[in-house]
């Protein structure tokens, strides 16, 4: 199963990972996409775009019409909740103009500590 984990990291930590890897030639062992703060997670992924991710998780690429379908919305508010998961690296544009996200599972990483 092709799982994403979504994670809280300092973009020094982020890039640090990637830095290993352009050295080393290999790839991580996992998808990760990193998010700076919790809040800017929350930000992200509302409600209606993690029932939107939920729709899409193995499914190939869709249209944005075919993904307001299965989720029940209007076509435009998707539109909307699409762009802002382009834009965040969340979902991916094929080149046939669909949408996709690419994997079947999605893992949440985050810690909470006190201040």
């Amino acid at each position: 199963m092709k799982t994403v984990t979504l994670e809280v990291r300092a973009p020094a930590d982020s890039m640090g990972d990637f830095v290993q890897a352009w050295k080393t030639g290999k790839p991580q062992k996992a998808a990760r996409i990193s998010f700076a703060t919790p809040e800017l997670l929350w930000q992200v992924l509302t409600a209606k775009r993690w029932e939107l991710l939920k729709a899409l998780c193995g499914a190939g690429p869709v249209s944005i019409r075919e993904a307001a379908r299965r989720v029940g919305r209007d076509v435009k508010a998707v539109h909307g909740d699409v762009m802002a998961l382009l834009n965040a690296g969340v979902l991916d544009r094929t080149e046939a103009g669909s949408i996709e996200f690419p994997f079947e599972a999605v893992k949440v990483e985050f810690l909470l500590q006190a201040a």
